[in-house]
């Protein structure tokens, strides 16, 4: 039996099969973020220019593990606090990629965090640096909090995508508040039911991932919960597959909740008792 059809991923002029995308940090060694990175699927992967070590002690460098014919590289500016800094190393992975001729040249995840106890992005500087960034050219996706109306005005200044957070970066909640994720859907794809939303951190197991996919969000963002998992290439196995369950699961439209039970069985045709007797 053959799988059911989908559409692609599409993020501004990007298409793409998986909807999974991962992250490059947190690993122990290098072989093994290449093996959970092949694992999950996924055709894109996140590098932080501001926080990434491209050569490691031993002289190696991490885009030697990258297989650049599958994967497309997705410049982060995680670890910037300002809208000035995180334009800057936008710009800087936009140098680097094009001069390995990768074709996510021209895009970028956007950071721009307001404190560092909490991860919580700064929405005055995130929206701020995604108008400066959109101008200068770029296929932007904001990591921004669950807050629609932030979400809304992100769209409305050409963000490629608007990635809310399940909750606080590398905390492993999951999604502490469906509800507002709910909201942002209706708000951002009631002028356009392409545009790409994708719950980026806070994933912790594949059931995180599986449930941002039933609520209709495009695709989940994650790196923390493979790269410290017990076993990352079987937790990179398991994301893969509750990505592509929670999709099928949304396209197929979930029977409403009931208060009460509902027997499975059909009631035409039974015997009647009085019959039985």
């Amino acid at each position: 039996m053959d799988f059911p059809s989908d559409q692609p991923l599409t993020i501004g002029s990007f298409r793409f099969q998986s909807r999974l995308i991962t992250g490059t940090g947190k690993y122990s060694s290098m072989e093994l973020m290449k093996e959970a990175l092949d694992a999950s699927g996924c055709e894109v992967t996140t590098v932080a220019v501001r926080r990434e070590r491209l050569v490691d002690k031993d002289g190696r460098n991490l885009l030697d593990y990258l297989d650049l014919k599958k994967l497309t590289i997705l410049p982060n500016t995680a670890g910037c606090f300002s809208a000035e800094d995180a334009i800057r190393h936008a710009r800087l992975g936009r140098e680097l990629l094009s001069n390995l001729n990768n074709p996510g040249a021209n895009w970028v995840k956007l950071e721009c965090l307001g404190d560092p106890r909490t991860l919580l992005p700064d929405p005055m500087e995130t929206l701020k640096a995604t108008e400066i960034l959109v101008k200068d050219g770029f296929q932007v996706l904001v990591y921004t909090s669950d807050d629609p109306i932030l979400a809304r005005n992100l769209q409305k200044a050409g963000a490629a995508s608007v990635m809310p957070a399940g909750s606080p970066i590398g905390s492993g909640q999951g999604i502490l508040n469906p509800n507002n994720i709910r909201i942002i859907l209706e708000y951002l794809k009631s002028a356009d039911g392409n545009y790409p939303v994708i719950v980026d951190a806070g994933v912790g197991a594949a059931s995180d991932v599986a449930l941002a996919m039933e609520l209709g969000c495009d695709g989940v963002l994650l790196n923390t919960a493979i790269a410290q998992a017990g076993d990352p290439v079987r937790m990179a196995w398991a994301m893969r597959q509750a990505c592509q369950a929670g999709r099928w699961s949304f396209q197929s439209g979930r029977i409403p909740k009931k208060l009460y039970a509902h027997a499975s069985s059909p009631q035409e045709g039974l015997i009647s008792p009085a019959r039985i007797s």
